[in-house]
């Protein structure tokens, strides 16, 4: 583990898995992730769509790179709060020896790791690094320790790299793991787009709290990730559009949640 000292979790600062957590309809969040969290909703009432459907995104990303392509480890980095539907269960539903490793730095997310994200299966594995995930080599380091990086991995960045503290970091993050992973690997990834002005205001408040910022990019910037990788079929899409479920693309609205599969060649 990269951090061997036990955090102080910040009741007085609103916190984005938090604050997530609430939108999602959760329970693991304080009095000031609420909140941060209703003044987000009166600016953009789709945020609370947002969240919901990147887990429902998650969910479907998941299941096809198990189901169809063989997939037996995932790297989720930035996991954020335990809710329903996790990174290890939906796997290990599909293939019971699933190896997930789950990365994120908030001590209220590590808190709950601990006691939630384990197993459901005897063949599989679960397991938490504690770690930023600006500091990718430390996480590829960490996770040789559980995943076999001879085999290939789904790299996992659902709606975190807004956090990066500039594009070039952002770049830099997700190169450097995929640099790490065999061919054969996938890339799971989307991010908050700038496309809203009520979402790109909402991320604006946030910061005025005092939480770490979260910068809503371009679409063309978070497309941009994938160069060079094989796209899984629809390709960059609004999250809502990656093979929703029970209904035709052109019925589903987009929102300003963007992002794609992709194979490493």
């Amino acid at each position: 583990m990269s951090d061997v000292h036990t955090p102080v979790i910040r009741t007085d600062i609103p916190h984005s898995a938090r604050i997530w957590n609430y939108w999602m309809g959760g329970k693991d969040h304080y009095e000031i992730d609420k909140v941060a969290g209703d003044a987000g909703l009166a600016v953009d009432p789709d945020i609370s769509t947002m969240a919901v459907q990147s887990r429902q995104f998650l969910i479907r990303a998941v299941r096809h790179v198990a189901r169809e392509h063989g997939i037996r480890q995932f790297l989720d980095i930035g996991t954020g709060l335990p809710t329903m539907q996790n990174t290890h269960e939906v796997a290990q539903g599909v293939t019971p020896d699933a190896r997930v490793v789950y990365v994120d730095n908030d001590p209220l997310v590590l808190t709950h790791a601990r006691a939630l994200l384990t197993s459901t299966t005897d063949e599989g594995v679960t397991t938490y690094i504690d770690s930023d995930f600006h500091d990718p080599e430390q996480i590829v380091a960490d996770a040789r320790n559980v995943l076999n990086f001879n085999e290939p991995i789904a790299v996992m960045f659902m709606g975190v790299l807004g956090h990066a503290k500039t594009y070039d970091d952002l770049l830099r993050i997700v190169r450097t793991v995929l640099a790490a992973v065999p061919s054969g690997s996938y890339l799971i990834m989307w991010d908050g787009t700038d496309d809203s002005q009520a979402y790109v205001t909402l991320c604006e408040n946030y910061t005025g709290t005092g939480g770490t910022p979260y910068v809503p990019r371009p679409q063309a910037q978070i497309r941009a990730v994938f160069d060079g990788m094989e796209m899984v079929d629809p390709g960059f899409v609004s999250i809502t559009q990656w093979r929703p479920e029970g209904v035709e693309v052109g019925e589903v609205r987009p929102i300003s949640a963007y992002g794609a599969v992709a194979r490493k060649p």
